[in-house]
């Protein structure tokens, strides 16, 4: 991560609202969440989603907007409703109903915005559950000559292992978590081992696998291994959205050309402000001003 990418960040999956056991809602999708941060963070990312014609469409729409988010990428769905997703805590880590046959199970191939200048397309594994949202992923990947950074979301029963793999080939970056690790990775003796075999069956530059309050463990294609661990903290609220906030400061180092050991501490200290709050987006920009500052991003 020592070279800047030019362009702007492309990401397309999944955009919904996370319902709380205490009725909260809150705006969710890891592709969502991740492209609210980028914004926050000044990366002007285009999100390629699809909504329906209802109330929570509208209320995507008018956040999007209020939040300074380009909408161009939203396709709108008179047939069917807006994502949702049912999330229980139990045991302190989040458990989720997703909702099967939402908008975002059927973004249009053939009302994909136009496209220039793309640094990197971010997607996740969740949006392959869909004929219509695999298809039109199948011809964003034709039509753009830019790299792919895949976070892997292994929400049973909502994958294949072989369309994942195909995927992870595709990528060059790709972060997932160690359980999600341990059913891809070929058998092996260690977590280590199994990073790395995972790396080199895809050719990846880079594997990231993320380990809650264990902190995160980079595997790099010239063999460089690096850890971060998370500060103590009291002050944890739920977990929900904390690898996605780790995924949007990797991105960050990508297109800003940090070097790798930075990026990823970086990554473990907002993922580690994230989950003391509720949900994945906050709403206050102040929120991120200490790492606009310390990060000098303006």
């Amino acid at each position: 991560m020592s070279t800047a990418l030019a362009g702007r960040p492309v990401l397309f999956g999944e955009v919904l609202f996370d319902r709380f056991p205490g009725g909260e809602t809150v705006l969710g999708g890891a592709p969502f969440n991740v492209a609210w941060h980028l914004q926050a963070f000044g990366a002007r990312p285009l999100m390629i989603s699809r909504i329906g014609d209802d109330p929570l469409g509208a209320r995507i729409r008018d956040t999007m907007h209020a939040w300074g988010m380009d909408d161009s990428g939203i396709q709108l769905d008179r047939m069917h409703p807006t994502g949702t997703v049912d999330v229980h805590i139990e045991d302190g880590e989040p458990r989720f109903d997703i909702v099967q046959h939402r908008a975002w199970d059927y973004i249009d191939a053939d009302r994909l915005p136009a496209l220039d200048q793309t640094a990197l397309l971010y997607h996740g594994s969740l949006v392959l559950r869909s004929q219509a949202s695999r298809q039109a992923l199948h011809t964003l990947l034709q039509r753009l000559d830019a790299p792919v950074f895949i976070d892997v979301n292994l929400r049973p029963p909502w994958w294949e292992a072989d369309e994942v793999h195909e995927r992870l080939h595709a990528a060059r970056w790709a972060k997932l978590n160690e359980d999600e690790l341990a059913l891809l990775a070929p058998p092996g003796a260690d977590l280590e081992a199994r990073a790395r075999a995972l790396l080199r069956r895809h050719d990846l530059e880079l594997l990231i696998t993320t380990r809650g309050a264990a902190g995160a463990l980079a595997h790099h294609r010239d063999g460089r291994r690096l850890q971060v661990s998370p500060p103590a903290t009291d002050n944890l609220v739920d977990t929900v959205g904390a690898g996605d906030a780790f995924a949007t400061v990797c991105i960050l180092g990508l297109l800003h050309g940090w070097p790798l050991e930075q990026t990823l501490q970086r990554a473990q200290a907002f993922a580690s402000a994230v989950v003391g709050i509720r949900g994945a987006t906050p709403g206050d920009p102040d929120f991120y001003t200490p790492f606009r500052k310390d990060w000098k991003l303006t």
